[in-house]
């Protein structure tokens, strides 16, 4: 194994510590410029999605005829553009960890909603782990 010295981006991720007052800040900043350029959106203007609690999906919303598939065909592009420009609104976000304010317990939280899949009435789960108040699964 060989010492290559403090590492400064992991997995995309640029890494800031500040040793002095035990702080590590990770962002993907670079990563998202990049992706940004290769699409030539850096000069778009970044939007805000709100996807509001009553709105419910299910299969019977799918196309069902041919006209309505091949509409549904450009889709998928229409939804990268969406999702690149709400990254533009996310650029400067980053996971802050700060030694003063860390702790050992793990916490977590969990929702669910009872037969909410309305094509085949399963229930939906998620559940969210916290180290010192930062996500870790």
């Amino acid at each position: 194994m060989k010492d290559l010295a403090v590492a400064k981006k992991i997995l995309e991720m640029e890494i800031t510590r500040d040793r002095s007052v035990g702080k590590l800040f990770l962002s993907q900043q670079a990563y998202v410029e990049k992706v940004l350029k290769r699409f030539s959106m850096n000069n778009a203007k970044s939007v805000t999605v709100s996807f509001v609690a009553h709105f419910k999906l299910s299969a019977e919303m799918s196309p069902k005829t041919d006209e309505e598939m091949e509409h549904m065909s450009s889709v998928p592009y229409s939804s990268a553009v969406g999702s690149i420009m709400y990254a533009m609104g996310t650029i400067n976000v980053g996971l802050t960890f700060d030694r003063a304010k860390m702790s050992d317990s793990v916490v977590g939280y969990v929702d669910l909603d009872f037969a909410g899949d309305l094509d085949k009435r399963r229930s939906l789960t998620s559940y969210l782990f916290t180290l010192s108040k930062s996500a870790i699964s």
